[in-house]
């Protein structure tokens, strides 16, 4: 990571990461270092981006990366006010004693996002062209998934969140956007304390059906 940053060529970073090693250890980094992240690195994570298919090869994507420490700091500041909203019911369920370890552990990394978001170096939005007056989310998603497999090949820590949308329109005029290219998700980008790995899935063969589904028990 260390020689990562410390050269000016980023061309050749994240070339030789196989394809579906990526795929299977791109999990949700959200513990990072406030250590600044070269400007051609953000490009070359945002140019795999713009590789991702999309309805008529519209291309509706629009990337705004914030990286100045007072517009960390609004964004930072209405995430958290969203985020203690919506993390509220689980604090609570975490406090009996069968929570899951690796729910409570996933918890205390989404805190610590929320709690230290300001610090985050690049806050990079996701937004888009709207079409007939409705966002192209599904011309976006794919895009997004992109970014985040190149910041894995590249050695950066990222996850998605859309929590800033509880404050969208506000959040949305301080980027320059308009109702016509809102926002739809927030990437907290930056390099990671931790290590990529792979998450836990349950087998694809318990997802995976053969012509035609066979419902499965209800899951909370």
């Amino acid at each position: 990571m260390a020689e990562a940053r410390g050269r000016s060529d980023v061309s050749a970073l994240g070339e030789d990461l196989p394809l579906l090693e990526g795929i299977r250890t791109t999990r949700a980094i959200r513990r990072l270092r406030p250590d600044p992240v070269p400007r051609e690195l953000i490009r070359k994570v945002c140019e795999a981006g713009t590789f991702a298919p999309s309805g008529g090869n519209r291309q509706p994507w629009i990337f705004v990366a914030v990286t100045e420490p007072e517009r960390r700091a609004f964004v930072a500041e209405r995430y958290r006010r969203a985020f203690g909203r919506y993390i509220a019911p689980a604090l609570e369920a975490a406090e009996e004693p069968d929570f899951p370890a690796a729910q409570r552990r996933n918890l205390r990394a989404a805190l610590h996002l929320a709690e230290h978001l300001a610090e985050v170096p690049v806050h990079l939005f996701v937004a888009g062209w709207t079409r007939r007056g409705t966002p192209q989310n599904q011309g976006l998603f794919p895009a997004i998934q992109n970014v985040l497999l190149a910041c894995r090949a590249v050695g950066l820590g990222a996850s998605l969140t859309t929590l800033h949308r509880a404050y969208g329109e506000e959040i949305d005029t301080y980027l320059g956007l308009s109702p016509r290219t809102p926002s739809c998700a927030l990437l907290p980008i930056g390099w990671p304390t931790g290590r990529y790995g792979r998450p836990p899935r349950r087998s694809v063969d318990e997802c995976l059906h053969w012509e035609r589904y066979a419902e499965e028990p209800s899951r909370t």
